[in-house]
């Protein structure tokens, strides 16, 4: 898929975040944590899995949230996530993933210390319309995904939700940029999958940045649904020009580009968040750097 904030205790922390060796966790002022969506460092990752986690645990954090494992068996992984001092909250799958083998996803999840399951990206009842679509399936899902497609992935949820909880797990939706296209009348797939999935057995983990993108009010969605959503991803965007393809808009440093977390943050305040990740997925220096800053401002924003 193409290119996928918190306050705290700012002279404690400081220090932490710079490179202090004892271990830090910062929260929302509500007491939520903070991560990392571990997408961010994908391309160390592939390298050097293990070091990789070390990096991001020196950048000063405590909470990580996975987007593959890299051929890694979830023993290794948990080993290496608690030798890096880190706590894998969940992990982000594609739909078809998931629908391929739902019970060998789970079980390894519970193995790797997993506590929930999100589903990164929809499908479609008949994965050939898609396939066939001029650009490839991702194109298809960005324009062309209907009413009925939406409903589709709503029952889906539901059933692995159903699975997932059984489990002792839980799952969610993550968002991208098609969730926000208008379907006509108004009528959004965002909406349709919040209206046709089950409370106890599907969360949402709002992407602030991807609905930024689609001309979408976070904080607004964020009071609509707080009973909803419990999850959040924390992501800057670059300016572009009007008129630019949502899913075409580039990541930057939070603080650094035009989403304004002020009032996001404070819908934080007041809905039912129980974590949430910074993710940066491009960078202009080095990424370590980068997510260190991130980090800091974070922090500042919840000051």
């Amino acid at each position: 898929m193409p290119s996928t904030t918190r306050r705290a205790f700012l002279s404690a922390s400081a220090a932490c975040v710079l490179g202090a060796s004892t271990p830090c966790s910062f929260s929302l002022p509500v007491g939520i944590p903070l991560g990392l969506q571990l997408y961010s460092c994908r391309v160390a990752l592939a390298r050097d899995y293990a070091g990789t986690l070390q990096q991001v645990s020196a950048a000063g954090y405590r909470e990580v949230e996975a987007a593959g494992f890299f051929g890694h068996t979830a023993g290794e992984v948990k080993t290496m996530m608690a030798s890096a001092g880190l706590r894998c909250i969940g992990g982000h799958y594609p739909l078809v993933d998931l629908l391929k083998a739902p019970d060998e996803t789970i079980a390894f999840a519970k193995e790797a210390g997993l506590s929930c399951l999100i589903c990164a990206s929809p499908s479609t009842p008949d994965p050939a319309r898609p396939a066939a679509y001029p650009g490839g399936a991702w194109q298809y899902l960005l324009h062309q995904m209907t009413a009925d497609d939406w409903k589709w992935n709503a029952e889906q949820f539901n059933r692995l939700g159903e699975k997932v909880k059984a489990a002792g797990l839980r799952f969610g939706y993550h968002n991208h940029t098609p969730e926000f296209r208008d379907l006509g009348g108004g009528q959004k797939g965002y909406d349709i999958l919040l209206a046709n999935t089950e409370p106890s057995l599907v969360t949402f983990e709002l992407d602030c940045g991807w609905a930024a993108a689609s001309g979408q009010d976070a904080a607004a969605i964020l009071r609509r649904y707080s009973h909803r959503i419990s999850l959040l991803h924390l992501k800057d965007l670059k300016p572009a020009p009007a008129g630019t393809e949502p899913s075409s808009r580039h990541s930057t440093i939070l603080g650094q580009g035009v989403v304004d977390y002020a009032p996001i943050l404070a819908a934080a305040k007041a809905a039912n968040i129980r974590q949430a990740f910074i993710e940066q997925e491009e960078f202009d220096g080095p990424v370590f750097e980068a997510l260190k800053e991130d980090l800091v401002n974070a922090r500042k924003m919840m000051a």
